[in-house]
């Protein structure tokens, strides 16, 4: 069944036989209805170069109920604004925060609505080199024929550049600094040198809707500083994590709903087993419990993702085990492997909680996730 832009969520085989569908698919393609409902109806201003006018661009990202736009990220609103007129500037978007506050799902839905394609990315780490940002060579026409246009083979840089769209630039302070300043030109000046070539083909301009969206996350800040040099041309935002617990367990029932719905599951979730996840997260995350007592946090990234992660995995339990939703004691089960990541004193704290926490808390899951606490490995 085609989903939009020439792409396949899922197709039948000749022999009557389905094809295996796009565990996720891009946001372009999710919502493909939505943004061409946008476009059809977008009379507004927009930057040149741009799929949608930021009024549109927003209302795609935050949603519109009246038009049956569902909301997409959950945050402050004038993050979008900010963001979305950035990238209508000369400067690159940085998008920091804490892992797991969306960032990288926010920088996706910003490059499906300004360009219609959020696959223009590049995965930044330790090992990414200027080729795989820049451009490289298919060494056999280069060897055959010599440096040309026909045996350059475009990396995201320069496919951006050259089709005027946003290229996501993921984890960019995991890459080497002298990597990351590869970007300077291309974001100074709007080009990109291609010394290897010569006249008219050493140079690529960019096109009208070029930008870059960069992501980092604040913990790992530090492990490659940018240069002041790079960040001049980058407007900085925050992502935050969500404040307020009704919204972010509204959040986790919806995105662990349709994770479910998509694994096979046929059953939706416990609101009242979330409750008791999207409550402990919360506590673990902060070292303070709902009453404002202190208590000790777990230095595992204990994120509103990471809770939709845990959610997930305490449906397919439920599910497939024993044919329920899940329960509270699937939670200690799945909750494991969330907190004893990096730091193994991370387990003995949730087994604490567990213990004094959890017992201290009416209700029943609250009783069920207190008589489970055995469940936990060591």
């Amino acid at each position: 069944m085609s989903v939009g832009n020439g792409r396949t969520a899922g197709a039948v085989r000749a022999d009557g036989g389905a094809t295996p569908r796009v565990q996720r698919p891009p946001a372009e393609v999710r919502y493909a209805d939505e943004l061409a409902r946008l476009r059809a109806e977008d009379t507004a201003e927009r930057p040149p170069g741009w799929a949608l006018s930021l009024r549109a661009a927003r209302r795609f990202i935050l949603g519109d109920e009246q038009a049956g736009i569902r909301r997409k990220f959950v945050g402050d609103p004038s993050l979008i604004d900010r963001a979305l007129v950035t990238l209508a500037t000369s400067r690159g978007l940085m998008l920091v925060g804490e892992p797991g506050t969306a960032k990288s799902l926010l920088s996706e839905l910003l490059a499906a609505a300004v360009s219609g394609d959020s696959t223009v990315t590049i995965q930044g780490g330790a090992a990414t080199t200027e080729d795989q940002i820049k451009y490289s060579w298919n060494y056999a026409l280069l060897v055959a024929e010599g440096p040309s246009r026909r045996s350059l083979v475009p990396a995201p840089l320069l496919r951006g550049m050259a089709e005027g769209k946003v290229v996501r630039f993921e984890e960019i302070t995991r890459c080497p600094l002298e990597v990351q300043d590869c970007l300077l030109s291309p974001l100074s000046d709007r080009v990109l040198a291609l010394p290897e070539l010569t006249d008219d083909d050493a140079m690529v301009f960019a096109q009208e809707g070029f930008n870059i969206i960069a992501t980092a996350n604040t913990r790992d800040r530090g492990v490659n500083e940018m240069s002041s040099a790079l960040k001049r041309r980058f407007n900085f935002e925050t992502v935050f994590p969500i404040a307020d617990f009704d919204t972010e367990l509204t959040l986790v029932v919806a995105e662990a709903g349709e994770l479910l719905r998509r694994s096979g599951v046929t059953v939706e979730p416990r609101r009242d087993v979330l409750e008791v996840l999207v409550t402990a997260f919360r506590e673990l995350r902060i070292g303070q419990t709902s009453h404002g007592d202190a208590m000790e946090r777990l230095s595992a990234v204990m994120s509103t993702a990471e809770a939709v992660s845990v959610a997930h995995a305490v449906g397919l339990r439920g599910w497939f085990l024993r044919g329920e939703p899940g329960t509270a004691a699937d939670l200690v089960s799945c909750l494991a492997g969330t907190a004893a990541k990096d730091n193994p004193d991370d387990l003995a704290r949730l087994r604490r909680y567990l213990e004094q926490q959890a017992s201290r808390r009416s209700g029943g899951q609250w009783k069920e996730l207190h008589t489970a606490r055995h469940q936990l490995p060591g």
